[in-house]
């Protein structure tokens, strides 16, 4: 039985030997924490089931979070328990000591691991679903009992505690008082004989489970009792005196007590175990599990891995910044490149061993410690084809090795060592790569090929994944150029996604002609003459065999007459290549410099804002400033002038009102400040007419207006007389005609359009009104707070008439709280006077409960 449970739909053919499957498998289960998850981690294999992937990788997900959180579950005392639980399932069955101490470790770590899914950290709270539900009924069904009973009665070393039952306990102290019964027993026979020189030594020691006393050999007629051994020399023997054999056979009968009861207690803790055999196993399966996710996900830790993303629809098949995870980690080891080829040339484990400088491959430089390249790869629904050139030694077959070992770990639930993986899900992983040549069966090279290729092609369909190295090889190049096309025409008919490297120029052009093929090349930096293990999409590569002959040290004379050699075709061809490889070069050197160039500009910008936002404040500041100490000299002014009353009782009800005023007054005006300096900051008053409230839009001539505290006029209704600029209006209170300017308009009580009652009246014809002309000073409020229920609906009632005839569109009546008589009179009154169109309660900075808000009807 296994713990693990089983991959469903496992990709019948991966090519595990071409793409090195079973050597990162072997790096992978080095993180197992456990021969059971090492096990199963060694036997895992691509699976087909899109369902499956998905689970995997969001638990492998989840994980690396929990991990990356510091949270490390303890997968120590992990083993398979189906055997030792199918025995505590037997009626009088008992466990071994050491059997019930693992199992007992095993349910301490299932229960730390279902305690830590029912409470994980506060920052992953929500987010584990996936470990959760893994975790099951392990939630539900607590260890916690079983744990507790058994650790309370079994020690670290598998021995019963004395407490683990209470006549295991009075069994031991019955064997304490017998064994001191003993000892006294022979203390006292050994001074009687020690006397008279008839021992060896004066101690006491135990033969056969019976304490006895060293006598010498010549003298062991003289002590009466048995006789239970012999030392090595002979000179010593080992006597039970006759007067301790009784008190030794009852020590015996205890120590049979004992182990009966021990074997009771084991029994009744194999029981317990059998009651929670379901809960045990189960939570063993979870962390098995459990190991082969932290496996990798602390794989996708060290080797920077992202989840990848299988598209169902098969329309893409996209790698960015790929890294084949056992170059990287041979290279991490800072191997000198030369040092490294040589071991693989030799065999050495765990190196990438592909025979074209597979480890050279993807590092920057061919001195000092290696750095690995990265690859790109994109391939589309409509280009599923991708030829790859290039120089020997450059990473073409890398380049392969790595597409194929990624998707494979992909669809094994591993996440890839990549800064992107986009991977459709394939039915086959089909590689021909390195020497396929066989001795037994008789195959060259060439026929290996032929062999293996003509496998794939009877495989391959549209969810084939075909990866083929050195295509139309160890042959004739003419002949081996024409089989590389035609086998590649095969392929993109049957639209597998398929990666090829070569050196033919045939399937260069191919590929450039062939519409769903794309180019590719590993590049050459001609200036070094060195590859530089770059890949790069839309241009062809060169081979530059000779010139990495030159960097070898071929002789010269020799390089010399190879290029001789060259038709001026393949001169021709290969310039053209090197000057395609230059002008990509500039256009990416171009595209960086305008990244950096817009990064500084980004920076700058920051900067720029963080500057203005310090002016800013700074300006903020120096205005409240200003403005404390403006409404500071406002509430000294007020005071003095209620100190100017002769009246006391009247000197104390405006000294009240007053103070109530200016709070209102500094509360509205700072509320009015910062929504303005926050309008300002964020933007938000560009272009729009209510981001300052405080000034009035619409001023016409004819308006009836409501001032602010300016000049001694403050809260006075004036009348427009005139617009004499965009900010600037000519007022007239009373006979007295003044200058004002837009913001110490505070309201336009009403519009010159709007005729007030008494104007409308005098208007129709046959009607004569004649009355005197209302208040000009006339508010908007009337106070009536300290007047009686029947004196305030007077007051209010002629202070209604007035304000409807001056034209005011509302007023607010002060009455304030108190028992809320005042408040429920005036309100009941407004509520049927003919001309109020509403009664409201203003908001608690107007008044509140305290006031009532009329709303004439128009």
């Amino acid at each position: 039985m296994t713990l693990t449970p089983p991959i469903p739909h496992v990709v019948s053919d991966c090519s595990p030997q071409a793409l090195e499957w079973g050597r990162f498998l072997e790096m992978l289960a080095g993180y197992a924490q456990s021969s059971t998850g090492r096990a199963w981690l060694l036997g895992l294999g691509p699976s087909a089931d899109v369902e499956w992937i998905r689970r995997e990788h969001a638990l492998a997900w989840e994980m690396r979070r929990l991990i990356e959180a510091g949270v490390r579950p303890s997968l120590g005392s992990l083993l398979d328990p189906s055997e030792a639980l199918a025995k505590s399932r037997i009626a009088g069955a008992a466990l071994e000591a050491d059997e019930i101490r693992r199992v007992l470790a095993l349910g301490e770590d299932i229960s730390a691991w279902a305690a830590l899914m029912a409470v994980p950290p506060a920052e992953l709270a929500d987010a584990l679903p996936e470990l959760r539900e893994m975790a099951g009924e392990l939630l539900t069904l607590p260890l916690r009992p079983l744990i507790e009973s058994l650790r309370s009665r079994i020690l670290p070393d598998g021995s019963l505690a004395d407490n683990a039952s209470p006549e295991l306990r009075r069994i031991r102290r019955e064997m304490e008082r017998q064994q001191r019964a003993i000892e006294e027993s022979l203390r006292s026979a050994l001074r009687r004989f020690s006397e008279g020189g008839t021992t060896q030594d004066d101690l006491i020691t135990i033969r056969g489970e019976r304490f006895v006393i060293p006598v010498k050999a010549e003298w062991k007629r003289r002590v009466q009792g048995v006789v239970h051994g012999t030392s090595s020399s002979g000179q010593t023997v080992y006597v039970e005196p006759l007067e301790t054999i009784e008190l030794n056979n009852d020590l015996v009968r205890l120590l049979e007590d004992e182990q009966a009861e021990i074997h009771r207690i084991f029994a009744e803790m194999t029981r317990q175990i059998g009651q929670y055999a379901p809960v045990i196993l189960k939570g063993a399966e979870v962390l098995a599990e459990v190991d082969t996710l932290q496996a990798r996900a602390r794989f996708a830790v060290e080797f920077r891995c992202v989840e990848p993303r299988m598209d169902v629809e098969g329309a893409e098949f996209r790698l960015r910044e790929a890294r084949h995870p056992l170059l990287e980690k041979r290279l991490r080891n800072t191997i000198p490149p030369f040092a490294a080829a040589s071991a693989a040339k030799d065999g050495a484990p765990g190196v990438v061993a592909s025979g074209k400088g597979a480890i050279q491959a993807q590092q920057r430089g061919l001195n000092g410690a290696p750095d690995i390249v990265p690859i790109s790869v994109a391939l589309t629904s409509d280009a599923r084809q991708l030829i790859i050139s290039g120089p020997n030694t450059g990473g073409k077959t890398v380049g392969l090795k790595t597409a194929g070992l990624l998707a494979i770990m992909a669809q094994s639930g591993v996440p890839v060592p990549a800064e992107e993986a986009v991977l459709p899900v394939f039915d086959a992983m089909l590689a021909d790569i390195g020497d396929a040549q066989s001795i037994e069966q008789n195959l060259s090279t060439f026929s290996a090929h032929i062999v293996n290729l003509n496998r794939i092609s009877e495989q391959a369909d549209s969810s084939s994944l075909v990866l083929l190295d050195e295509l139309g090889s160890a042959t004739d190049p003419e002949e081996g150029a024409a089989l590389a096309v035609a086998i590649a025409e095969h392929f993109l008919r049957v639209r597998a996604w398929t990666i090829i490297s070569t050196h033919h120029t045939s399937l260069k052009v191919y590929a450039a002609n062939t519409p769903g093929v794309i180019n590719a090349a590993v590049g050459f930096d001609e200036r070094t003459l060195a590859p530089t293990y770059e890949l790069r999409q839309g241009v062809p590569g060169v081979s530059a065999g000779i010139n990495i002959a030159a960097r070898l040290g071929l002789d010269t004379k020799m390089i010399e007459a190879a290029r001789s050699r060259l038709s001026t075709q393949t001169q021709d061809i290969g310039r053209f290549i090197d000057s395609l490889h230059e002008q990509l070069r500039a256009a990416t050197a171009e595209r960086e410099r305008l990244d950096l160039l817009e990064r500084e500009l980004s920076r700058e910008r920051a900067r720029l804002e963080v500057e203005g936002m310090k002016e800013q404040r700074a300006k903020v500041r120096e205005l409240e400033q200003k403005l404390e100490s403006l409404l500071k000299d406002f509430e000294y002014r007020a005071r003095e002038t209620v100190k100017a009353i002769d009246d006391r009782a009247a000197q104390q009800k405006l000294s009240k009102e007053a103070e109530r005023r200016i709070s209102r007054l500094r509360r509205e005006f700072a509320e009015s400040f910062n929504s303005a300096v926050v309008a300002h900051h964020t933007g938000a008053d560009k272009g729009d007419q209510n981001a300052a409230p405080h000034i009035v839009r619409h001023v016409s001539a004819g308006d009836m207006v409501k001032l602010r505290a300016a000049g001694g006029l403050g809260g006075k209704t004036a009348r427009v007389e005139r617009q004499i600029d965009d900010k600037m209006f000519e007022v007239s209170v009373g006979a007295m005609k003044m200058r004002v300017a837009r913001d110490e308009i505070a309201e336009v009580m009403r519009t010159a359009a709007a005729e007030t009652p008494l104007q409308a009246a005098r208007s129709r014809r046959g009607v004569s009104v004649s009355v005197a002309d209302p208040d000009e000073s006339l508010g908007w409020e009337i106070n009536v707070i300290g007047r009686t229920a029947g004196e305030a609906q007077d007051e209010v009632e002629k202070f209604l008439d007035r304000a409807f005839l001056a034209g005011l569109p509302r007023v607010r009546i002060i009455h304030g709280t108190g028992m809320g008589i005042l408040r429920r009179t005036l309100r009941e009154y407004l509520r049927q006077h003919p001309q109020v169109a509403s009664v409201t309660e203003p908001p608690q900075n107007e008044g509140g409960a305290g006031a009532t808000v009329v709303e004439f009807k128009q």
